[in-house]
């Protein structure tokens, strides 16, 4: 009898455990952003909206209104030539992407030199987190231990 109270109560406290951790789980932490959603409650996969990324931008870097307007016409600029890019067949897919990378790096070194000093410093630093992530990310499956969320914004 003393035996199975105390498998029970063994038992309960597990998955009490494992329910809260569980939670914990799914709910996301406060320094850690998720994508966006689309109006039909999915997660946004692909480039961002030049314009909404230009917003978040102006939150992170603080933004004047003339930086705003040339980071979005970097951004959108960018996003013009992945597309080209994207459509073109005559390239194989490694040439393509290091085209990618060559765009992304010009596009960041265009919108790095409209930021004054303590905007470039906080840019670095997104960079840099950005970087880590992706280096994370770019192992095998199981490499990372918490292989979870999306990449910090730039």
């Amino acid at each position: 009898m003393l035996k199975q109270c105390l498998l029970v109560l063994v038992a309960a406290g597990l998955i009490s455990v494992g329910a809260s951790f569980a939670a914990a789980q799914d709910s996301p932490s406060n320094d850690q952003q998720s994508p966006p959603l689309h109006d039909n409650g999915h997660w946004r996969h692909g480039p961002p909206d030049p314009a909404q990324r230009t917003q978040e931008l102006t939150k992170q870097l603080k933004l004047t209104s003339d930086q705003q307007t040339k980071v979005q016409d970097a951004l959108q600029s960018e996003r013009s030539q992945m597309e080209s890019l994207r459509q073109d067949t005559s390239s194989s897919q490694q040439d393509r992407h290091a085209k990618m990378m060559e765009i992304h790096k010009t596009s960041d070194a265009q919108i790095r030199a409209l930021l004054d000093s303590n905007q470039q410093k906080k840019w670095d630093e997104m960079q840099a987190k950005r970087e880590q992530w992706m280096q994370e990310h770019r192992q095998g499956p199981g490499a990372g231990s918490d292989r979870q969320g999306p990449p910090p914004p730039q």
